[in-house]
């Protein structure tokens, strides 16, 4: 039995900007009416009400971290809690922390060509990886909750300012990008002119779980529920199991380079949780005042006029993996 689905190309995102638009060409003829371009954020939610009335059940987004957040904000906005359609993710973007884990491993017309065989056979299910999502709200109850999976503050907010510097962003992969934000991030560290400044963080009052709130200085602020990150890195306790992992690290972190270093290799050491500068673990849910903006995959946004945000894992979704 054939299967349908819908494709959402973004033809902003960064791969996508460099093509000759032959790729939605093909689209097209192949899908028709399923195949929609949104050049804007804007509008998206009607492209994603429309496939809701339509009761499309596989959305495929070719895109970065940026546009799989906006889709599943309006998913989680217009389908039915209890349908919600499994997520092709095609990796094309200036961020793609979510396709390193759940990608589906094809974009551009190879994906098109795979997707477009799996549905023919009915296979299109066949293998799928669950995710809960990391869903943001606001004190504000007139606001909608957004929807991503890797939410950073304090200095990542920082870091991730410079990576998305035109100079840096123009002229290089985000990858590329991203290492120099953190090589110029380090030097200012070893600057006495900026180095108190960066390591004093910012101040910040979280609540875990069901927890009593703490108000402290924040360095570094993470939180996730994916499951690896490019490159092996990995800063959190476990890689495994549903909920959030996050980590804070106080201000003036001691060890701070043994810790980025154990991060960036994939084996934070145990030390880090004896440590009173880390704090480490898995919830369903954080309570997060913070008098700053934070970084929701890879997209900076304002944490409202009380700086307060509630994150919590869900809903979950399937997300296709190419094999």
């Amino acid at each position: 039995m054939t299967e349908r689905f819908a494709l959402i190309h973004n033809p902003r995102s960064r791969r996508n900007g460099r093509e000759d638009g032959t790729f939605r060409k093909r689209a097209a003829r192949a899908l028709g009416a399923l195949f929609v371009h949104s050049a804007t954020r804007t509008s998206l939610p009607d492209i994603v009400a429309d496939l809701a009335r339509r009761e499309v059940g596989v959305i495929a987004i070719d895109g970065g971290d940026g546009t799989v957040s906006d889709v599943m904000s309006a998913i989680y906005r217009f389908y039915p809690a209890d349908s919600l359609p499994a997520l092709v993710v095609l990796p094309s973007g200036n961020t793609n922390l979510i396709a390193a884990d759940v990608g589906f491993g094809l974009r551009g017309s190879a994906a098109l060509e795979r997707l477009t065989a799996l549905a023919r056979d009915g296979h299109l299910r066949r293998h799928t990886a669950r995710r809960d999502a990391l869903t943001v709200r606001w004190s504000d109850p007139a606001r909608p909750a957004t929807l991503g999976m890797f939410h950073g503050a304090a200095a990542f907010t920082r870091g991730i300012r410079i990576a998305h510097r035109p100079v840096l962003l123009n002229r290089f992969s985000h990858d590329l990008a991203v290492g120099m934000a953190i090589a110029s991030s380090v030097g200012r560290l070893l600057l006495r002119s900026t180095r108190r400044k960066w390591l004093a963080g910012d101040p910040v009052t979280l609540t875990v779980g069901q927890d009593a709130p703490r108000t402290l200085d924040c360095f570094l602020f993470l939180a996730t529920t994916l499951c690896c990150l490019p490159g092996g890195m990995w800063p959190f306790t476990s890689h495994n199991g549903a909920g959030l992992s996050y980590l804070n690290v106080h201000a003036f972190p001691e060890r701070l380079a043994a810790a980025t270093w154990s991060s960036l290799r994939g084996d934070p050491g145990a030390w880090m949780d004896a440590s009173p500068s880390y704090d480490r673990g898995r919830t369903d849910r954080l309570g997060l005042r913070i008098g700053a903006d934070f970084v929701l995959d890879g997209e900076t946004l304002d944490s409202g006029p009380d700086g307060q945000t509630f994150l919590s894992a869900g809903p979950a979704f399937d997300f296709i993996r190419g094999s």
